[in-house]
């Protein structure tokens, strides 16, 4: 290939078809050009730099100095046949760590501080969830939905109904509701008293890079994280019971609006959602990954595509977060589930390059916790109403079932060891194989189908961008 061809196809990758067209006529008339008249700012610009922005010179080294060296760093250990991550990942910052010991097995640009989009909701839920009872009802006030940025994702609340706090986690979780965000926020004392909590629970997790301006990851000015910090709140967050429960939730049985029915009696209708993360569900071209229990996608146009997932294949248990890969649709899926194959390989032949650091409280030794206090047994079988992570099974009054999911409690060993002890293990789902298993029949329990596709009538689709949905939907923005 020509160096003008190549410069050619690294702008398409990078500026779609329109880009294209501008990028060959700079490329093939610039020489003609700069005969006649000195090129322009943007001219020069194309053809000396077509490709992505580059992370800073200067990162957080939170964790180890290495994380905070742009590029891919791996530490393979001699003679033992380490894995190369896949040549095939095109995000701009990502990183892959052991969720229990805290071992960040590879990583790349892992301190860039890039928009999250709905990969914010993590932090939102980790810094609320424990505040409310999930029977707790709650009437929605008009001023609660006002502020919501426009193409917003919504899960389908309405002025003057009420709804259980369950209820509006599940909007959360699943649909990527920032309607439910806002509800939440509005029991919490308002949007500016949760961005403020938001923002300093993020520094007691040591997530330094992140900053929140909007609780549900819309796009707004100065609003960033990183797959370091974006890793570290869903390993806080995955402590959790509810957080685990709602975050491996495949589908689950939403409250609509009040209608009278022929006999006259008013009744509350109730719709399908059903989860947005295309690793639990499935979706055309992308198989469910073996051991996934979550938890989060995003998309705007500001972010790009953004997933943080958590899965197991034996013992160990690996978070993994990608942002911003070159391509929509579902390739943060496949990039994702391309780095957690990698880590499952390459753990035990690589050194770590790094660590997810604990929370203050468990860095200076004071014995925090989730909750402050010894891990409950019965935290363990914490269960949805609804469908969870793959292989649910459903009892006897016809809810689903959830299977252990994730860890449990999280415990302080002496003074800054921080790990995830499991009683049980992360749900496998039924079938032989630790990879990728096949592809569950839609429909089936396994893959409910597109999940952009379900919801209350009028809230299908939209315009505006949206969580990282199925290639030819109408995206929302998150």
């Amino acid at each position: 290939m020509s160096k003008t061809h190549s410069v050619i196809a690294r702008a398409l990758r990078v500026r779609g078809a329109r880009g294209l067209v501008a990028a060959t006529t700079t490329v093939l008339l610039g020489p003609c050009l700069f005969l006649a008249a000195p090129a322009t700012a943007s001219a020069r610009a194309v053809l000396e730099d077509p490709v992505e922005p580059r992370p800073p010179t200067t990162m957080s080294t939170v964790g180890g100095e290495l994380l905070g060296l742009p590029g891919v760093r791996i530490r393979p250990r001699p003679g033992a046949d380490a894995p190369e991550p896949p040549d095939s990942i095109t995000s701009r910052s990502w990183i892959v760590a052991d969720a229990e010991t805290g071992e960040v097995l590879g990583a790349k640009n892992a301190h860039w501080p890039l928009a999250p989009a709905s990969t914010l909701k993590m932090l939102f839920a980790d810094t609320l969830i424990e505040r409310f009872d999930e029977d707790e009802t709650h009437r929605v006030d008009r001023a609660e939905l006002e502020g919501i940025g426009p193409g917003s994702s919504m899960v389908g609340i309405k002025e003057g109904l009420t709804y259980t706090v369950r209820d509006l986690w599940l909007g959360v979780f699943l649909r990527s509701g920032n309607d439910a965000v806002h509800v939440l926020s509005a029991m919490n004392g308002g949007v500016d008293k949760t961005v403020r909590e938001m923002n300093e629970h993020a520094r007691e997790l040591g997530a330094t890079d992140t900053h929140v301006v909007s609780p549900d990851g819309y796009d707004a000015e100065g609003q960033v994280s990183s797959a370091y910090d974006l890793t570290l709140i869903a390993r806080s967050g995955m402590q959790k019971p509810k957080f685990r429960e709602y975050a491996a939730t495949v589908r689950a049985e939403f409250p609509g609006e009040v209608k009278k029915g022929k006999d006259g009696k008013e009744k509350r209708e109730t719709f399908e959602i059903q989860n947005t993360n295309r690793l639990l569900t499935g979706d055309v071209g992308l198989e469910p990954y073996d051991g996934i229990a979550g938890i989060k996608n995003g998309y705007t146009s500001e972010a790009g595509f953004t997933f943080t997932g958590v899965a197991q294949r034996g013992d160990r248990v690996l978070l993994v977060t990608v942002m911003h890969p070159e391509e929509g649709g579902v390739r943060v899926y496949k990039e994702t589930a391309e780095l957690l194959d990698w880590g499952f390989e390459a753990a035990g032949k690589v050194e770590p390059v790094g660590e997810l650091v604990p929370p203050r409280g468990a860095r200076a030794g004071e014995g925090k916790n989730s909750d402050d206090k010894p891990a409950d047994p019965a935290d363990a079988g914490a269960r949805p109403s609804g469908h969870t992570a793959a292989g649910a099974q459903r009892s006897s009054d016809g809810a689903g079932t959830a299977l252990m999911v994730a860890a449990s409690a999280l415990a302080v060993i002496g003074a800054g060891a921080w790990f995830v002890h499991r009683r049980r293990p992360l749900p496998l789902p039924a079938g032989p194989g630790r990879g990728r298993r096949e592809a569950a029949v839609l429909g089936s329990p396994e893959n409910p189908g597109p999940p952009e596709r379900s919801g209350p009538p009028g809230r299908q689709g939209g315009a505006g961008t949206g969580d990282a949905s199925e290639p030819g939907e109408p995206d929302k923005k998150v």
